[in-house]
């Protein structure tokens, strides 16, 4: 017999582990639920990385689970919530591991992914599951788990917590003038294929600065790959025009810097949607992966969407006869981007958000 859902939770389990920027877009389920029930207790189980970007979000209390410890630490997380019992786990990780990690945990009902949505047979491991919602954004995807125990508040909220030390990192590094924060670099993974092209990079960034005024922090891991690439951009651009911060900043830091940016330029990774939970113009670059799924939720039409000429060229289909969420693994998906349709979704988006960059500088 399928449990029946809680009307009333006192305490609301969320697992969801990774990555940057699912993470940030599922921050405004959690204000939803906080919403509908302020007394509840939410207890968010997550990424080491992930939540050294979200520590100090108000009202969440987080369970952080590093995966580099694999099944000890998973055993040491089960033996630290051994004494506690969930009214709802809100399973929102399609991976395997953390439905494993999912099965020490205690809860009276289990909620995940419909069949249709659910990876690596995830509806195995819970007991009741969302509504079909076919061509979901991410974070739609999240808000379905809010709306599912009875929400229908559903605006989008963040306020992401952004410390003074972190404000003043940011500082140091971009100065006093007005800059574009770009991370060129996606996570560094086998067969991820997102990044653009250092040649590209470089032009939008020239274009920025003598017809924008804007210089360019750019911002990203300390790999060795990401660094290269920092490096190349940096020996193709004017000496003023850019500010080279890869590897040298936290991501509290990285947070701050793109708070206080005028817009962020990026592949599909977590900077850009770390702009959209703070509100900054964000030009998200899209090929490999589909932009109605993925691109920054509130930018999402000044993101540049190579993605259809990429399923011709490489999958030799049709958008409308792929999966939805399927994604292009060819290197050479992420060229079909060209330097001047980005340079035009710039300086439409600047000029869309002139008036409200305006207003955050100057409140």
């Amino acid at each position: 017999m399928k449990p029946s859902l809680p009307v009333q939770p006192k305490h609301i389990a969320i697992l969801r582990l990774s990555a940057l920027g699912d993470v940030c877009n599922l921050v405004p389920t959690v204000r939803a639920l906080q919403r509908q029930w302020p007394d509840a207790r939410i207890t968010w189980i997550i990424g080491k990385g992930e939540h050294s970007l979200l520590a100090g979000l108000s009202g969440v209390e987080f369970v952080v689970y590093d995966k580099s410890t694999g099944l000890a630490g998973m055993r040491a997380l089960w033996r630290q919530l051994a004494d506690t019992r969930f009214d709802v786990l809100l399973h929102m990780q399609q991976a395997i591991r953390a439905s494993v990690l999912s099965l020490g945990l205690k809860a009276n009902v289990r909620v995940g992914y419909d069949k249709a949505r659910a990876k690596d047979a995830q509806h195995w491991f819970t007991q009741y599951q969302l509504a079909p919602h076919s061509n979901a954004h991410v974070l739609e995807s999240f808000m379905d788990f809010a709306r599912v125990l009875g929400v229908e508040d559903d605006r989008l909220e963040w306020d992401l917590p952004i410390s003074s030390t972190a404000l003043n990192e940011a500082r140091v590094i971009s100065g006093e003038a007005p800059y574009l924060v770009i991370n060129p670099c996606s996570n560094v993974r086998l067969r991820n294929f997102r990044n653009w092209s250092v040649e590209g990079y470089a032009s939008v960034i020239e274009h920025a600065w003598v017809h924008h005024g804007l210089k360019s922090v750019l911002t990203g891991g300390g790999s060795v790959q990401e660094r290269a690439i920092g490096d190349h951009i940096e020996t193709l651009c004017q000496p003023d025009s850019v500010i080279n911060a890869i590897g040298g900043t936290s991501l509290k830091g990285v947070l701050a810097l793109i708070d206080q940016a005028r817009a962020v330029i990026a592949p599909d990774t977590g900077p850009i949607h770390m702009a959209n939970a703070v509100g900054t113009p964000a030009l998200g670059l899209y090929a490999s992966t589909n932009p109605m799924r993925a691109a920054p939720y509130c930018w999402r039409d000044f993101a540049v969407n190579a993605y259809p000429e990429a399923v011709r060229t490489y999958l030799h289909k049709s958008v409308e006869d792929v999966n939805w969420g399927q994604r292009v693994r060819h290197p050479s998906a992420m060229m079909l981007i060209k330097a001047d349709d980005v340079i035009a979704k710039l300086d439409a988006l600047l000029a869309h958000t002139a008036v409200t960059a305006s207003v955050k500088e100057h409140p």
